[in-house]
């Protein structure tokens, strides 16, 4: 897949490159979920149908971090997560869009004529609800009336399971109340977050179970304070493990920002300053404090053996 970074106004270089006959999904995608799942293999099959690539057009930074709007509390999919995702599902061409406040007013008739037409999109596929545009005042059908002719407009119903339909909302919602395997179940992929193994106090290794505390550098969701059963991606290999998303309230007091401590199972490598990624399979429980570290020693051996249990399984 070939990521494009695009800013508007095109420059002739970038429509040089990258103008002609194409299909493009077009919207955030925060999340890659069932839902945007239905779309962008609607735009991939399409086509493939005609012979001509698929393309998803996506807009970084996340328009509510630009604007301050709403309840943007961090991406389900920071860009590089995206990416990988999309990748997989056989699009093409990823366009980047740079949103700004200026971006923001553009009017939907320049967006169409000024990007999609310019780049030669020749279908393009959304969700029923679409909006863009300056305010948001562009929605699916106006797209339709202002590709005029020169462009179709494929729009796709909402994607429900169980009667309820999937959104990166209801998600997100999720996630930050325990309910991890509803949020996985509505985006047809375990939740990841990705981040460096930095140093930390290194008290996991004084009681048996050494952990890799990782800074998470993406505007990530963060999920429940808690245990997860989770699997890492270390040195190309993925590993089973259990991690502790919290502020480790037995050994410390007044602290609000959380840590991320994966203790990796039956792994025992320097992997200071590498990138691990962490796919979240199954909550154990939530992060308590613990009377002694006897007590605590116990749980964590617990809990491990909980991990090993769930992972296992689910092999």
């Amino acid at each position: 897949m070939k990521t494009v970074n695009l800013s508007y106004p095109l420059t002739a270089g970038i429509i040089e490159e990258n103008a002609g006959p194409q299909i493009a999904a077009i919207g955030q995608f925060d999340g890659v979920h069932q839902g945007h799942a239905s779309v962008i293999t609607s735009a991939v099959r399409l086509a493939q149908q005609k012979g001509i690539p698929s393309a998803v057009m996506t807009f970084h930074p996340h328009p509510k971090d630009v604007m301050k709007k709403g309840n943007y509390e961090g991406n389900l999919t920071p860009l590089q997560e995206k990416q990988e995702l999309l990748a997989a599902m056989g699009v093409d061409l990823l366009y980047v869009v740079e949103f700004s406040e200026s971006f923001s007013q553009l009017s939907p008739q320049v967006f169409v004529e000024g990007m999609l037409l310019t780049l030669g999109v020749q279908t393009a596929i959304v969700g029923f609800d679409f909006r863009f545009g300056h305010k948001g005042e562009g929605h699916a059908e106006m797209l339709r009336e202002l590709g005029n002719g020169k462009m179709n407009v494929e729009i796709i119903p909402p994607f429900e399971q169980e009667g309820e339909k999937v959104s990166s909302s209801t998600i997100r919602k999720a996630l930050q109340t325990g309910e991890l395997e509803e949020a996985n179940r509505l985006l047809g992929h375990p939740y990841r977050l990705r981040g460096e193994v930095i140093d930390g106090d290194k008290r996991g290794r004084t009681i048996g179970f050494p952990t890799a505390n990782l800074r998470i550098e993406d505007k990530f969701v963060v999920p429940a304070k808690g245990v997860y059963a989770v699997r890492s991606l270390v040195q190309g290999k993925w590993l089973s493990g259990v991690m502790n998303l919290g502020v480790k309230p037995t050994f410390q007091e007044g602290v609000t920002a959380p840590s991320f401590e994966v203790h990796l199972l039956d792994f025992d490598r320097d992997i200071y300053g590498e990138q691990l990624t962490v796919e979240l399979i199954s909550y154990i429980r939530p992060e308590r404090k613990f009377p002694s570290i006897q007590e605590l020693v116990a749980q964590i051996q617990a809990d491990a053996d909980t991990a090993r249990r769930i992972l296992d399984s689910s092999n």
